[in-house]
C-alpha cells in the first residue's frame, strides 16, 4: 500500500509536470523494464539474450525518434501509425486469449511468438504515450499543463479506475448477478463478469468527469465515453494476456523489483493495451 501511495503522485506529477521528451525518455526505461520481465514470462532465461533483445527494441524506439524530426522539433506521424498497430495487435490478442494453449508448449516457436508481442505490446504503448502527451499543446486552467497533458492523465486514470471499479464489484457482487459465471476461468479464475461491469462504470465515469479540464465540450463527452469503453476493454484484455503468459509458465508475479506489488508488468499490463486504444479513438473521435 505504501508503495502504491507513493508511485501514484510521481506518476501524476510525471505526466503533468514534466516536458514531453523527459515524459518519454523516463517512459521508455520503465517500459523496456516491463519488457525485460515479459521475456522472462517468455522463457529468455539466459541474462545476454535478454539484453540483447532489450537492447533491440530500445534501438527500435531511438529509430522512431531519428525517423520523426521536423523543423519544429519532431512529428508524430510515425508514432500514430505504430500506435495503431499496437490497436491491431490487441485485437489479435483476443482471438490468443480465446485458444488458452497456444504457443504454450515451451519450444522455440512458442518464445518467438511471445517475444513479437512483446514488441507489439511495448512499443506501441509508448509511442501513444508520447502521441497523448505532446498532441495538444493548448494551455489549461493549470500553469505550465497542456491539454495533452491531461488527457495522458485521463488515459492512465482510466485503467486505474477500471482496475479500482472491477476490484470493489467482483468483491461485493462476482457470482450473485450471472449465476457464478465467470469472465476467464482458465486464464484468471478470480475475474468476474460483475466485477468486468463494475471495471467498466468507473472507468467510463472518471474519464467523462475529467474530460472537461483537458478541454472537452459538452457535445464532445459522448464520444470520449465512447473512446473510454474501448480503453477500457482494451485494459482488461492487457491484463488477461499478462495472466496467460503467467499461466503458461506457472509465475505469480512478472517479478519482484516492486515490494508487494511484484514486478513493473504487473502494473503495466493494462496500461500497454489500453494506451494504444485511447490515443486512436481520440484521434478518429476527433475530441
Amino acid at each position: 500500500m505504501l508503495t502504491a501511495l507513493l508511485m501514484a503522485p510521481a506518476a501524476i506529477a510525471g505526466v503533468l509536470l514534466l516536458p514531453t521528451p523527459w515524459l518519454v525518455a523516463l517512459a521508455a526505461i520503465v517500459f523496456l523494464a516491463a519488457l525485460w520481465e515479459w521475456f522472462r514470462l517468455s522463457e529468455i532465461d539466459d541474462t545476454l539474450q535478454r539484453t540483447l533483445l532489450l537492447l533491440a527494441n530500445l534501438l527500435l524506439m531511438a529509430a522512431l525518434v531519428w525517423a520523426s524530426p521536423t523543423d519544429s522539433g519532431g512529428s508524430l506521424v510515425l508514432f500514430k501509425l505504430v500506435a495503431m498497430i499496437g490497436v491491431i495487435w490487441w485485437l489479435l490478442a483476443v482471438l490468443w486469449l480465446r485458444r488458452y494453449g497456444f504457443a504454450s508448449d515451451h519450444d522455440t516457436h512458442a518464445r518467438v511468438f511471445k517475444l513479437a508481442a512483446g514488441t507489439l505490446a511495448v512499443v506501441p504503448a509508448w509511442c501513444a504515450l508520447a502521441v497523448l502527451h505532446a498532441g495538444d499543446p493548448a494551455p489549461t486552467a493549470w500553469p505550465l499543463v497542456a491539454q495533452g497533458h491531461v488527457w495522458l492523465l485521463v488515459a492512465l486514470m482510466i485503467v486505474w479506475a477500471t482496475d479500482t471499479g472491477a476490484y470493489f464489484a467482483g468483491r461485493h457482487f462476482g457470482g450473485k448477478w450471472f449465476g457464478g459465471r465467470k469472465m476467464a476461468p482458465r486464464i484468471s479464475p478470480n475475474k468476474t463478469i460483475e466485477g468486468l461491469l463494475g471495471g467498466i462504470a468507473l472507468g467510463v465515469a472518471v474519464a467523462l468527469a475529467m474530460a472537461p479540464l483537458a478541454g472537452a465540450t459538452v457535445a464532445q463527452l459522448p464520444l470520449v465515453a465512447l473512446a473510454a469503453l474501448a480503453t477500457v476493454l482494451a485494459s482488461v484484455v492487457g491484463d488477461l494476456f499478462e495472466s496467460l503468459l503467467k499461466r503458461h509458465v506457472g509465475a505469480k508475479d512478472s517479478g519482484t523489483l516492486i515490494p508487494g506489488h511484484g514486478g513493473v508488468l504487473d502494473r503495466l499490463d493494462s496500461v500497454l493495451a489500453a494506451l494504444p486504444v485511447f490515443a486512436v479513438a481520440k484521434i478518429w473521435l476527433g475530441f
